[in-house]
């Protein structure tokens, strides 16, 4: 996996986007969805290429991760999570997939 140094979360998403990861994926329970392409991805059907954790200057509650996906065949996207009081709850299944990724 390759890691770039970034000093934001904006940083990161213009840097990822230039890299090709331009679609932009929502986190639901049980996948990830990409709107624009009316698509859903359940666990098995992506991989985390990257990813980087941002913590909140004020609160350490505010802070979030962002992640490139990639998908066969050539599906590349951002999620941006946030974490803490306002994390999602997923299925044990996304919960892993993501959770090894960090």
């Amino acid at each position: 996996m390759e890691r770039h140094s970034y000093d934001s979360l904006s940083e990161a998403i213009d840097d990822l986007k230039h890299r090709g990861y331009t679609e932009d994926f929502n986190l639901k329970p049980f996948c990830l969805a990409c709107p624009r392409l009316n698509l859903e991805l359940r666990p098995e059907q992506f991989t985390v290429d990257e990813t980087y954790r941002f913590e909140g200057q004020s609160n350490p509650d505010d802070s979030s991760v962002i992640y490139a996906v990639s998908s066969p065949p050539d599906l590349k996207g951002i999620l941006v999570d946030a974490y803490g009081v306002y994390a999602e709850s997923l299925t044990p299944e996304m919960a892993q997939k993501l959770k090894a990724a960090v």
